[in-house]
C-alpha cells in the first residue's frame, strides 16, 4: 500500500483513489461463508432450489460481499506516514442493491470522502465504497465505510 502523508491524504478528499481487480464470486466461497456464519438459507446453497426463485439461481450472501472490501482495500489503499495501526472503525451507511449470482466478478472502487483527527494522532477516514458486478449497470452494493488510522 502507498503510504502518504496527511496533507497528501487531504488532498484525496473527494476523489476515487483506487480500484480493485475483478473478483470471482464462486459457489465453493459461498458455500464457505454460509458454512463460517451458519446462514444455510437456500438461495445461497441450494442451486436447484434457487433456479425457481427470482433469481434464477444461486447468489452469494450480502455479508459476504460486505467482507470483501477488507480483501479489497488491501489492493488499492493507502497508509499514513508513521502509521502504528489502522482499525475498522464501522459503516454509516450499507444499501445491498443487486444480487451477485454465483460465479459473477465483482470490484470496488474508492473515494475518500473526509479525514478527520479525532484526537492526538488518531484520524478517522470515510471512504465511500460501491461494489460493483461485472456486465451490470447496478452496483452490488453502496456504503459510507469508517477506518480509524493511528499514527
Amino acid at each position: 500500500m502507498p503510504i502518504v502523508t496527511i496533507p497528501e491524504m487531504k488532498a484525496l478528499i473527494g476523489q476515487e483513489f483506487g480500484v480493485s481487480d475483478w473478483f470471482e464470486v464462486t459457489q465453493d466461497r459461498i458455500n464457505q461463508f454460509a458454512d463460517a456464519t451458519l446462514d444455510y438459507q437456500f438461495i445461497h446453497i441450494d442451486a436447484e432450489r434457487a433456479k425457481n426463485s427470482s433469481f434464477g439461481g444461486t447468489i452469494a450472501h450480502g455479508f459476504l460481499t460486505l467482507s470483501l472490501l477488507s480483501k479489497f482495500v488491501e489492493e488499492v489503499g493507502f497508509v499514513i506516514k508513521d502509521s502504528k495501526m489502522g482499525i475498522n472503525y464501522g459503516f454509516e451507511k450499507i444499501r445491498f442493491l443487486a444480487p451477485v449470482r454465483a460465479n459473477a466478478r465483482i470490484r470496488t472502487r474508492f473515494t475518500l470522502e473526509s479525514v478527520a483527527e479525532k484526537k492526538a494522532g488518531h484520524y478517522l477516514m470515510s471512504y465511500g465504497v460501491t461494489v460493483d458486478i461485472e456486465g451490470e449497470e447496478t452496483p452490488a452494493l453502496i456504503a459510507n465505510w469508517l477506518g480509524m488510522q493511528v499514527t
